[in-house]
C-alpha cells in the first residue's frame, strides 16, 4: 500500500516523530490513476535523507533558499524511481531516474531531471556520490577550496554523504587529509578504508590539541560540515590566506540558540576566505561532474559508504539518528524492502 511522510508540526529542537512527522499509508489505484498529457507516474525507490530537510522545517516567515514545508505537506528529497505508468512519449515505462521526488512510495511527475538507466552502477550511488552529495563536494573542494598538492585540508563530518567523498578527491589530488567524526568506528573507516593521513573522534578528545597534534603546520582548507565549536576553533589553526569551505552547520539546526564565533578577528588577520555555497548553482556542471567522478569509479580511485535503511516507514528514525550523528555513511531509504 502507498505510503507517506507527512510534515506535522514544526520543531523547536530535534523533530519528534508522531509530533513533528508522521508515517501514513493511502490508497491509490495505480492502474485507473489518471495523468494528463506530459505526466506520468513513478514508483519511488529510493529516498535521499540530508541535513538540508531539517531546515526546511521552520516557520515559513523566515525566508531562505529552500522554501518552508507546509503543515500537512509530504516531506521530500532527493529520490530514485521507476516510471510505472507514463502519458509522455519521452518516459519509458520500466525507466529508472533520479529527480527530486516526496517522501511516499508512489508520485505523479510532469518531468524528471536525469536519466540513469543507462549508466553501470548502483542506483542509490545517484544520490550520494554521483548525487547532490557528490557534486556538492566537487564543487565545494575546486571552486572555493581552490586545492594545491602538498597542501592540507580538514574536513568535519568526514565520513558524512560529503566529507567522505570531499577526503577521497583532497587526496587525489595530492593533498595532506585530516578528518573528524563523532565514532571511533567511523575514524578506523576514513584511517583504514580511505587511507585519510589522519582523524579524531571529536566527542572524545581536546579539539585544539588534536588539531595541533595531526596538522603541525596548519591547515590551508577548512571543508566545514558541522559550523559551531570546531569551526571557531579550526580559525586559529588556518594558515595566511586560509580557505572555509562552509557547506552545512549541522551542529546548529536543532537549538534556538546557536554557538557564537569568537574567533573571526582571524579572518582579518590571517586574509582568510569564508564562503557558502548551493550546489544547485552549479548543476550547469553536472555532466562533467558525472563524466569525471565516473571514471574516477571505474579506476578504482573512490569508494563510498552509504547507510542504508530498508522501509519507508523506518525513515523518520534514519532522519534522527542522522541529525544526531548515529549514521555510519550517507543515509539512503530503500522504500520497498
Amino acid at each position: 500500500m502507498p505510503s507517506s511522510i507527512i510534515y506535522k508540526a514544526i520543531p523547536d529542537g530535534y523533530p519528534i516523530i508522531g509530533e513533528h512527522m508522521e508515517f501514513v499509508t493511502r490508497e491509490i489505484d495505480i492502474e485507473n490513476f489518471p495523468l494528463v498529457d506530459g505526466e506520468i507516474l513513478v514508483k519511488n525507490q529510493y529516498l535521499s535523507l540530508d541535513p538540508y530537510i531539517r531546515s526546511k522545517m521552520r516557520n515559513p516567515e523566515i525566508k531562505a533558499n529552500l522554501s518552508a514545508y507546509k503543515i500537512g505537506e509530504v516531506l521530500d528529497g532527493y529520490g530514485i524511481s521507476i516510471v510505472v505508468k507514463s502519458n509522455n512519449k519521452n518516459y519509458q515505462v520500466g525507466d529508472y531516474y533520479y529527480t527530486h521526488v516526496p517522501a511516499n512510495a508512489v508520485s505523479g511527475i510532469e518531468c524528471l531531471a536525469k536519466e540513469i538507466s543507462k549508466y553501470k552502477v548502483h542506483e542509490s550511488y545517484f544520490l550520494g556520490l554521483l548525487g547532490m552529495p557528490g557534486m556538492t563536494a566537487y564543487v565545494g573542494l575546486n571552486k572555493i577550496g581552490k586545492p594545491v598538492k602538498g597542501e592540507t585540508i580538514f574536513i568535519s563530518s568526514a565520513l558524512g554523504a560529503v566529507g567522505q567523498v570531499v577526503g577521497q578527491l583532497a587526496k587525489i589530488k595530492g593533498l595532506r587529509v585530516i578528518g573528524s567524526a563523532g565514532d571511533d568506528s567511523k575514524i578506523k573507516y576514513l584511517n583504514e578504508e580511505l587511507n585519510f593521513d589522519g582523524a579524531f573522534n571529536y566527542k572524545t578528545c581536546n579539539i585544539d590539541e588534536k588539531l595541533k597534534e595531526l596538522c603541525p603546520n596548519g591547515i590551508d582548507i577548512y571543508f566545514d560540515n558541522v559550523g559551531g565549536e570546531i569551526l571557531d576553533v579550526v580559525l586559529n589553526h588556518l594558515n595566511n590566506n586560509g580557505r572555509v569551505v562552509s557547506c552545512g552547520m549541522i551542529s546548529i539546526y536543532n537549538f534556538k540558540t546557536p554557538y557564537g564565533i569568537k574567533n573571526l578577528f582571524q579572518v582579518i588577520k590571517k586574509r582568510l576566505l569564508i564562503q557558502g555555497f548551493i550546489t544547485s548553482d552549479h548543476y550547469q556542471e553536472i555532466d562533467l561532474f558525472i563524466k569525471e567522478m565516473g571514471e574516477l569509479i571505474e579506476q578504482g580511485k573512490l569508494k563510498y559508504k552509504e547507510d542504508i535503511v530498508k522501509g519507508i516507514q523506518n525513515a523518520p528514525e534514519a532522519f534522527l539518528n542522522m541529525l544526531t550523528g548515529k549514521n555510519f555513511g550517507k543515509v539512503v531509504v530503500k522504500i520497498f524492502k
